[in-house]
């Protein structure tokens, strides 16, 4: 039905609002003229709108390239093949489709192109290890696996529980040992009675002829799924310490398509798995990407080269094979989503605690004092911020700095009254003969009286303490000596060194890091691990200088220079560090402190997690 020309005026009005919000969030440019590219002004994923849904009105009226959905953003986009199909899609849609929230009309204008956040998850190159076979049973196979599974059997279940389980997502039915999901992981005690069928033993020569270089072992659990349209199953990874590597995964019955994530990265793809494929995970596939289904009665997929279109889910059948771990131990190069190497982690986190002093006294205050004059000679220049903090200081002012290092900081403000602090000798010597007011103390126990100094700095330090508590102490102690209104600058090495798609300078010393990438995850894979301070089981990862961090608590080689004989090889010493993660130190400031300080800026700068914060009147 046409619109009236009042409808039109207010529809206009609308979306000249909204072109003004996500141009101010996003950047986009919007444009009189008709373009490829249609943003829908106020409908997306905060709105509940679903991009099956979008596609299935827009379709009929063009093709569609590309879709893009901002994450909790209430606007989205849609790239055409053509421009006749935006300005038909246009046309038919703008201010008469009611897909928009509470059934609003949708609100469409015209952009000059799709926004960074376009990412075509289709595109991308898929996880290493994973490999997709269709067509690799026939529909005689099919049928055959079906009846032997039998799914829908229900008269089996009433004596037993494990054999088909209804839960909210699918009906599951297991076979071998029973899947117990939210552990993600098997009893090995409880083998079923039911094994896995003899009709799948046709798969495993099929597989071997396949791929006859692929390292797997012939599965002893199976656990069925069966979807119906409009359910899934969330994104998770197979418990590592449970289950071998391959994971195989054979689809019957319907189409679906699986989502691929990748946590330390952030990269997603999707993989279209059809009827009678099987899908092998295994290697970085298998234990550092998680898999899922999203719920939802239709699928939007590639149509060749006219762009997108949408497929209605149908009942599928998925079996999943694994191989049950004898040892219930994982030794794969993958930690972020290991459960060995969590657990292991953890242990460490505890023997930390025991022996922290000695592990700070070890791989902290001796190496620092033997690499003091290499490291002050490459620590020269002040951080803007922090030289900024000092010199806003007034004229009589009394600043501490602990952990002064060099005191780089000591002569930024020759108006105020400096002090510096520090554990190391050769650190200390250095702050003398450039004429510093210096002390030797420990940041949990500084020789300051209460309420005795109007700023105090920690730059680079707390990250040497090796545990919270400790921490959390030496920020207690910046609080005490501060004066009522006085105010806190504290710095700790970040955990993430690519805030605000940026690399730190860290990070942008390594040459290696400029380099286009592949596609591929450049974060190195850590392996050498190495004993802490001479204490039994207490081990720390070694961290490859200049790459991503992977882990929090580990140890970072300094490579001292010989001054004497250039050629001779650099001895190496390990220095403690714990980087820290988004808002953990200002967490940290808070704890015991919420009635003493008040947070007034927390920040990242120089690949640091930053926090400046001002004692309140009447604390402590």
């Amino acid at each position: 039905m046409p619109s009236s020309k009042n409808h039109e005026k207010k529809v206009a009005k609308k979306i000249k609002r909204c072109q003004q919000l996500i141009q101010a969030d996003a950047g986009t440019q919007f444009c009189e003229e008709i373009t490829k590219t249609i943003v829908v002004c106020n409908a997306g994923l905060s709105t509940g709108l679903q991009q099956e849904v979008l596609l299935k009105e827009t379709l009929p009226y063009g093709n569609v390239q590309h879709v893009c959905f901002p994450l909790g953003k209430s606007y989205c986009y849609l790239h055409f093949t053509s421009i006749e199909s935006a300005r038909n899609t246009y046309e038919a849609l703008n201010g008469q489709c009611p897909l928009g929230q509470d059934g609003a009309v949708l609100l469409l204008a015209f952009c000059r192109e799709l926004p960074p956040c376009m990412n075509d998850l289709w595109s991308q190159e898929r996880p290493s290890g994973l490999i997709l076979e269709r067509d690799f049973v026939d529909s005689e196979t099919e049928k055959a696996l079906l009846e032997a599974i039998d799914c829908n059997n229900h008269q089996e279940s009433t004596n037993d529980e494990t054999m088909i389980k209804d839960l909210k997502h699918r009906k599951v039915k297991h076979f071998g040992y029973e899947f117990i999901y939210g552990a993600n992981n098997v009893d090995k005690g409880r083998p079923l009675e039911r094994k896995i069928p003899p009709a799948c033993d046709v798969l495993w020569d099929r597989l071997r002829k396949l791929h006859p270089l692929l390292n797997w072992h012939i599965p002893d659990q199976l656990t069925v799924n069966q979807y119906e349209p409009g359910q899934g199953i969330p994104p998770h990874v197979d418990t590592h310490s449970a289950f071998e590597d391959p994971i195989l995964s054979l689809s019957l019955g319907g189409d679906i398509f699986m989502e691929f994530k990748h946590p330390s990265s952030g990269r997603q793809c999707c993989v279209d798995l059809p009827a009678r494929s099987l899908l092998v995970m295994s290697g970085e596939s298998r234990y550092d990407w998680t898999h899922g289904i999203t719920p939802r009665k239709m699928d939007t997929i590639p149509a060749g080269h006219e762009g997108l279109t949408v497929r209605r889910r149908t009942r599928r059948v998925s079996l999943t094979f694994r191989k049950l771990r004898q040892d219930d131990r994982c030794d794969c190069k993958f930690p972020k989503l290991c459960d060995t190497a969590q657990k292991s982690a953890e242990e460490q986190v505890t023997l930390l605690e025991s022996h922290a002093a000695r592990v700070e006294a070890e791989n902290v205050h001796r190496v620092y004092n033997e690499i003091a004059k290499h490291f002050s000679d490459t620590r020269h220049s002040p951080w803007p911020r922090v030289e900024s903090f000092v010199q806003s200081l007034q004229s009589g002012s009394v600043l501490l700095d602990i952990g002064c290092g060099n005191g780089k900081y000591l002569s930024s403000n020759s108006s105020a009254i400096m002090f510096g602090c520090d554990r190391s000798d050769g650190l200390l010597n250095v702050c003398r003969e450039r004429g510093f007011n210096v002390l030797q103390c420990d940041c949990l126990a500084v020789p300051f009286r209460d309420e005795s100094v109007d700023a105090c700095i920690s730059i680079a330090v707390i990250h040497h303490l090796a545990t919270n508590e400790r921490r959390k102490k030496a920020i207690s102690e910046m609080v005490r000596v501060l004066r009522p209104g006085g105010r806190g600058l504290i710095y700790v090495w970040a955990k993430n060194q690519e805030a605000n798609a940026k690399m730190s300078s860290y990070l942008r010393q390594n040459k290696h890091n400029s380099r286009p990438t592949t596609g591929q995850s450049t974060a190195a894979e850590i392996v050498q691990v190495e004993m802490v301070a001479g204490i039994n089981d207490c081990t720390l990862p070694v961290h490859t200088n200049r790459t991503p961090f992977q882990h929090k608590d580990l140890l970072v080689p300094w490579k001292l220079r010989s001054d004497e004989n250039v050629s001779a090889k650099k001895a190496t010493f390990l220095r403690y560090y714990h980087v820290f993660e988004e808002r953990e130190i200002e967490q940290l400031c808070l704890v015991g402190n919420e009635d003493g300080l008040e947070i007034v800026e927390s920040y990242y700068d120089q690949g640091n997690w930053c926090v400046l914060f001002e004692k309140k009147t009447g604390s402590y």
